[in-house]
């Protein structure tokens, strides 16, 4: 076992004896049926604070060859809900890497490749100390050489994928390389049996780089299969409120309000004879499992949105102003709702072209719930309205309000807030 390869199980160990742990295990049946697939491109995106590090340490425990990790999930969903649930445990190399493990000694995206590249291969090749390499060296070809003298198949994690989009916004010569490097490594090899991204932007969109199109994207957009495995679900938070004896209420109107959506069922058994038609994909209310599980410990229903790049940037953004973005802002803080088109964000923190390109980024941040069935956003709750206000208290904003509160109360019923 090492740092990269076939890490120790620690991480997901940690998370079994948290004080607190929400089960969510049966995610891993899902994952199981399209390992070795076409379908075995997983790019997951979902803000902060919303379990992506817990689901990673899981995955890596279930899949790596050198941990003996069945008693770890005999005891959990996994086991007791999905047959044939250890199909594939412990049965493959994991490679797994949180990308910005690499920065600290990178001084631009050259050097992160550089570096993550030396890392991995050489504990790679010191594992594989047998075989003989070419002279190439580089995460494609040693995994290469591996798989075809072993045999042995990959399962590659990669968290924090999109971190280079966020550090090195405006390096678009190495956000491509990137993007080359990533599809050069992953993409249509036969070593790979899953390949899981997770980040909180999807893919970038880059023309023909548009983007390591072998991925299925989970998004807060569509999260689809994995919809009910994204923080914590209304059904889970009932049950810690009952456990923990909170007020289920306050929880949920101060983190709720993300409101996602599963698939339309496959399964002939759910047509619906009589409108022939399949019945309608399931909706399930999530929470930031961050929150609720700081709430639930303390006792105390507050604002526990960490001041992460994102939060310090949301003023930023809004204060673009794109085609009155500042007078949308102030209708989504007063409880309103907008439509807006999310096809042409670019899935990237710099290209905006429109207010709606902003908001389908906040919607990606955790900023804003988006209604896909009326192709709306909304402030999904409490928590997040208090981010607002602790971002629009400059007082330029002050002329926003006052105009949008009187129009609202009638005092000036010939003026028109434009969305």
């Amino acid at each position: 076992m090492g740092m990269y390869l076939n890490s120790r199980t620690e991480g997901f160990e940690r998370a079994l004896r948290s004080e607190i742990f929400v089960d969510k295990t049966e995610m891993i049946g899902y994952l199981n049926t399209v390992v070795g697939t076409n379908q075995s491109y997983v790019s997951v995106s979902r803000p902060r604070r919303f379990g992506k590090t817990m689901a990673t340490n899981m995955i890596a425990a279930y899949y790596g060859h050198e941990a003996d990790s069945r008693k770890l999930f005999e005891p959990l969903k996994l086991a007791k809900n999905v047959d044939g649930w250890d199909r594939y445990l412990n049965k493959f190399d994991v490679v797994s890497i949180v990308t910005t493990d690499f920065f600290g000694d990178s001084d631009n995206v050259d050097d992160f490749l550089d570096y993550m590249t030396d890392e991995v291969t050489t504990e790679l090749m010191e594992a594989y100390h047998d075989i003989r390499y070419d002279k190439r060296i580089n995460l494609r070809t040693v995994i290469d050489k591996i798989y075809n003298q072993t045999g042995h198949q990959f399962v590659i994690i990669v968290d924090e994928w999109d971190a280079i989009f966020r550090i090195w916004k405006n390096d678009n010569e190495g956000q491509v390389k990137y993007l080359d490097f990533l599809r050069s490594w992953l993409k249509d090899k036969p070593y790979v049996a899953l390949a899981y991204i997770t980040g909180i932007l999807p893919i970038k969109k880059y023309g023909e780089h548009s983007a390591l199109n072998m991925f299925d994207e989970y998004s807060m957009i569509a999260l689809m299969q994995l919809a009910q495995y994204t923080g914590f679900t209304d059904d889970e938070v009932r049950e810690l409120c009952d456990k923990y004896g909170r007020n289920y209420d306050e929880i949920k109107d101060w983190y709720d309000g993300y409101i996602v959506s599963d698939i339309n069922p496959p399964d002939p058994n759910y047509f619906d004879q009589e409108r022939g038609l399949s019945l309608n994909a399931k909706k399930y209310s999530i929470y930031s499992s961050l929150s609720v599980v700081k709430a639930l410990r303390n006792g105390v229903v507050a604002n526990y949105w960490n001041s992460t790049e994102s939060y310090v940037a949301l003023a930023d953004y809004i204060c673009m102003d794109f085609d009155g973005l500042k007078d949308v802002v102030a209708l989504l803080m007063d409880g309103g709702r907008v439509k807006i088109n999310i096809s042409t964000y670019q899935n990237d923190m710099t290209t905006f072209s429109s207010r709606d390109d902003v908001l389908t980024l906040l919607i990606h941040l955790g900023y804003l719930g988006y209604d896909e069935d009326t192709g709306e956003v909304f402030i999904p709750n409490k928590e997040i309205l208090q981010v607002f206000r602790d971002s629009t208290k400059t007082d330029d904003w002050t002329p926003v309000f006052d105009v949008f509160s009187k129009c609202r109360y009638g005092i000036y019923p010939s003026t028109e807030v434009r969305l």
